[in-house]
């Protein structure tokens, strides 16, 4: 791993390389992706990206790094809330939203990458790995938390249900991308809540 900066111009230029990457990436794809075009749109010089990583496998390592911190952040606001039904019903419709805002494209970053790295480099793979579990954390600690104040039974297996709900989220993605059709995220996401309504209490 290249040098960790202790400056905030050092975490500045770092935070800089990185951004500039993750562009070419979602362009070139990761083995078309360049440290000269990464220098270039950055701009860095080859020294600077040196300094900060040992290679380009140490560079794309960082991307998926951001990749799960953006993919995560912008839904920090809705996991506060998936401790409630309601909650759980905004955030998929917030997911449904942005897939409608880019036409069903672009489909699930982390997912993206991982579909190019996973069977070559598999200290990338445990990387991205590891955005899914943030991700499922977060679902799993929702859930729990409506079983504990009595939104779903007692008995509800979360940890399967965030298992399955992230799971119906992602194959959502996938055929969003393919299709360029939303709908189809709803239906998968719709069947998730579909799933979880089962354990809530009856009146």
């Amino acid at each position: 791993m290249g040098v960790l900066p202790t400056t905030e111009r050092g975490r500045s230029t770092r935070r800089r390389i990185v951004a500039a990457a993750r562009e070419v990436v979602a362009e070139k794809g990761a083995a078309g992706a360049s440290l000269d075009e990464v220098g270039a749109l950055a701009p860095a010089s080859r020294s600077q990206l040196y300094h900060y990583f040992d290679d380009k496998d140490d560079l794309i390592r960082a991307v998926a790094e951001a990749t799960n911190d953006i993919v995560l952040d912008g839904q920090r606001d809705f996991f506060a809330g998936l401790n409630t039904w309601d909650g759980l019903v905004r955030w998929t419709d917030f997911l449904v939203a942005i897939q409608e805002q880019r036409h069903g494209q672009g489909g699930c970053p982390i997912a993206t990458l991982l579909g190019q790295l996973a069977e070559q480099h598999d200290d990338i793979r445990v990387v991205l790995s590891s955005g899914f579990d943030r991700w499922e954390a977060h679902i799993r600690d929702g859930l729990a938390s409506m079983a504990a104040s009595g939104e779903l039974e007692p008995d509800a297996d979360v940890v399967w249900l965030a298992t399955s709900t992230l799971a119906s989220l992602e194959g959502g993605l996938v055929l969003t991308q393919a299709r360029r059709d939303p709908q189809a995220l709803r239906s998968a996401l719709d069947g998730a809540l579909a799933l979880i309504a089962t354990y809530r209490p009856t009146a």
